[in-house]
């Protein structure tokens, strides 16, 4: 994958041409347990083979007359052989079950990591349900892939293989019901699979939608419960549940239909008479006929390992497919590590800048396509734009109000600085560099976002605020910009105080506290331009007038865009941008827009009318100083 938003140092290097490749890559990077591993298969499949040699040997032993010091020896060789056979397994399963582990974890790391390096488009696009399947379900399917699976295949080969090398050294005659039983053996598996296979990828796709439904409902519960909708939502998991159990009872019928285990009955019977006849031919002993049919019998294990790992297997691939499918997604913003890293000073300069999402997807499906005709990001023209034609400037330190209807596209344009989207054309520039020719890192690391509807971890108080510093901060730090937020008498209030853990988005929290915790989140972040998009529309005015006096005072040599329809801090503002349906139709002071813009007008006269007619709750409504 050439674009990626993020990346790490040192980062292992996987084969990402075929899901089988990919498990491959991931097992050969512990050479040194998957060698461990052979070797340990290897000694127990032998010690199993002459376990049954020496028994037979055993019973020539008895029929020869020999003594009780040679039968006495004969016993203690086989003792040897099953108690090597036990510490050959000891350590085999340890290394597998180790192997498998630390597969698993890599794979799910290397999810996680392609994941936080995906842009903001594609994870638009997802089903979160979906991609916590693939994190959770189908990473759980690679481990499977290792053990049980990739441990009883190769301990199966080995079961198959060496008692036919053991076999040939008692008569060669005697391998002819075996080799006969390896070739249909072979046959029948591989149609097994075939049918298999199709039934395994559906199994992986109807349990991410039934997960995904599922993380949809309880994520909506309150709406659910708001419209009395828990019939409907449990007649769709119910179906969503069937669906994934049909599929279930499908694999049941395929592995119900397992023809080796007929193929091995049969060649029991044609094995034990071929043996016979050999015997009354004189051309083997009792004792290796006995080792014979013993040997013969080890087949069985193998046969069935194989019914039990088919399934796996299958699933495996169809869950490393889909892992593979999430890391091979190409998203249209590349980190740039070789891009523009310094400090900024602010300087915002939008030039000519149009977007549109569907422009966006556009560009991705071309780049998959392998487009070569030079068009760059949106040169379709045939994508609904959001953004048209915006073009503005702002010297560092200014504060920018943006205000227009809902659905004006303010915070689309605001998150074009940090590049969560891309311009489909003309450009973003800080500082005189156009925002692709920095580095994301460098970039995203001095521009802070605070939204209306704020994103609180399930953590401690005090790691939230400390989330958005760049490096280490201290307990005093975080109180410190907790203050200034207007947020420590309330975290105090609480008994564990800055240790207090939150519920998941900050559910035990009112939205005015979310809104100051997030505030005091950016606060320690030390942005050099900050984005407030509605903010503090969930804080009482007394409140915010205690943030603004603390904004006044942080924010000062920062460039702030406000997102706002207080009439308070837009008149304030250095700079007003007003939009209407993706386009910029004014710019320029409160006084200069309300003098010269009708537009402007409507907004904000209605507000002075009713302000004049409540004059009890002037502040409140009109929030004039």
């Amino acid at each position: 994958m050439s674009l990626r938003e993020f990346t790490i140092d040192n980062e292992y290097q996987y084969n990402l041409r075929s899901p089988l490749r990919w498990l491959n890559s991931h097992i050969l990077r512990y050479p040194w347990l998957l060698i461990v591993f052979v070797l340990t298969t290897a000694g127990m499949g032998g010690a199993q083979s002459m376990s049954a040699v020496l028994v037979g040997r055993a019973f020539d032993t008895v029929n020869n007359g020999l003594g009780v010091t040679a039968l006495t020896f004969a016993a203690l060789l086989v003792v040897i052989s099953y108690v090597s056979f036990g510490l050959f397994d000891i350590v085999n399963s340890l290394v597998i079950r180790v192997l498998a582990q630390r597969v698993e974890r890599d794979a799910r790391d290397e999810l996680y990591l392609s994941l936080l390096s995906k842009s903001q488009t594609y994870h638009g696009r997802q089903r979160i349900g979906d991609l916590m399947a693939r994190a959770t379900n189908d990473v759980q399917q690679v481990n499977q892939f290792v053990f049980p699976a990739l441990g009883l295949t190769t301990e199966s080969v080995f079961m198959l293989v060496i008692p036919l090398f053991t076999i040939a050294t008692l008569d060669l005659k005697l391998l002819l019901v075996p080799l006969i039983f390896l070739a249909a053996l072979v046959v029948t598996l591989r149609r097994h699979n075939e049918h298999l296979r199709p039934v395994a990828g559906l199994l992986r796709e109807r349990f991410g939608a039934m997960n995904a439904g599922l993380a949809e409902a309880v994520a909506g519960i309150e709406v659910v419960k708001g419209f009395a909708q828990e019939p409907a939502e449990e007649g769709r998991f119910h179906e969503s549940a069937r669906t994934y159990r049909d599929a279930f009872v499908q694999e049941g019928d395929i592995n119900a239909r397992y023809l080796p285990l007929l193929l091995y009955g049969l060649a029991i019977g044609l094995a034990f008479g071929h043996a016979l006849l050999l015997f009354r031919q004189g051309d083997i002993t009792v004792g290796q006929v006995i080792t014979y049919m013993a040997l013969i019998g080890t087949l069985r294990s193998p046969i069935r390992f194989l019914l039990r790992t088919s399934s796996v297997i299958q699933q495996s691939l169809a869950g490393a497919r889909r892992i593979l499918e999430t890391i091979l997604t190409e998203t249209e913003l590349d980190q740039n590590t070789a891009g523009l890293s310094q400090a900024m000073q602010g300087d915002v300069l939008f030039d000519h800048v149009s977007f549109g999402y569907d422009e966006v997807a556009s560009s991705e499906v071309a780049r998959h396509q392998g487009a070569e005709n030079g068009r760059g990001p949106g040169a379709t023209g045939t994508a609904s734009l959001v953004l048209n034609d915006i073009s503005f400037h702002v010297a560092p330190g200014q504060t920018v109000a943006i205000v227009g209807q809902t659905g004006a596209g303010k915070s689309t344009l605001t998150k074009l600085l940090n590049r969560t989207f891309d311009t489909a054309r003309g450009r973003v520039l800080i500082d005189g560099v156009d925002v692709r020719a920095w580095s994301m890192d460098s970039l995203r690391g001095q521009i802070a976002t605070i939204e209306q509807d704020i994103f609180l971890f399930s953590r401690t108080i005090a790691e939230n605020i400390a989330f958005g510093a760049r490096t280490a901060v201290t307990q005093a730090q975080i109180e410190a910009a907790a203050r200034e937020a207007q947020a420590h008498e309330f975290i105090v209030s609480f008994p564990e105080g800055y240790k207090t853990v939150i519920g998941e988005r900050g559910v035990m929290l009112s939205g005015g506290q979310r809104q100051r915790l997030a505030i005091a989140r950016a606060f320690l972040s030390d942005p050099k331009i900050l984005v407030l998009d509605d903010s503090t529309s969930a804080i009482d005015s007394n409140t915010e007038d205690q943030i603004q006096q603390a904004m006044r005072r942080i924010l000062e040599g920062r460039t702030t865009f406000l997102i706002t329809h207080r009439l308070s801090q837009i008149r304030n503002a250095d700079l007003i941008l007003l939009m209407k349906n993706g386009h910029l139709i004014a710019q320029g002071t409160h006084e200069e827009l309300m003098e010269n813009t009708a537009a402007y007008r409507q907004i904000f006269m209605p507000e002075a009318v009713r302000s004049i007619s409540s004059a009890g709750m002037q502040s409140a409504v009109v929030d004039q100083p």
